[in-house]
């Protein structure tokens, strides 16, 4: 683990590395390079490398509404799971949520993803609603982190 390194995503190369992971992920929200360039402008895109070798990435939303909620989503490559990456990702995107101001923090995961699911509720995030967006077939699950839980202060 020492030799993990967080990087904010600069350039296009870095940025079509993090929609590769984004898109092994979450392919029901694949998305295009121009797609992600958007993304790029609004919210902070950090990859997670070991060593040389990409191993996830995360999304940082900046804090929104009078509740100041931020959203932080860690990605982490099914290959590289349980050795404390998507930890680090997290820590480090709730770090910068926390500095922009956040008050509440939310995450997104595809429902199917349970390996995401069970790594949100182990960092004390709850289920706050379930969905499907228009025209399309795949369920999601926004969870909000308890502020009593503790974790990620």
């Amino acid at each position: 683990m020492t030799d993990l390194r967080i990087e904010p995503v600069d350039g296009d190369p870095m940025l079509e590395q993090w929609r590769h992971v984004h898109n092994v992920i979450v392919p029901p929200a694949a998305m295009s390079l121009d797609d992600a360039r958007q993304r790029r402008e609004r919210y902070r895109l950090e990859n997670a490398y070991l060593g040389d070798v990409l191993v996830g990435c995360s999304t940082v939303r900046p804090p929104a509404g009078e509740d100041a909620v931020a959203t932080v989503i860690a990605r982490v490559l099914p290959e590289y799971r349980g050795r404390g990456f998507g930890r680090a990702l997290y820590e480090n995107g709730l770090a910068h949520a926390r500095g922009l101001g956040a008050e509440a923090v939310e995450t997104c995961v595809l429902a199917v993803n349970a390996d995401g699911l069970r790594f949100a509720e182990r960092q004390g995030f709850v289920e706050i609603d379930r969905y499907v967006l228009d025209g399309q077939s795949d369920e999601w699950v926004d969870l909000r982190l308890e502020p009593d839980s503790g974790a990620g202060h």
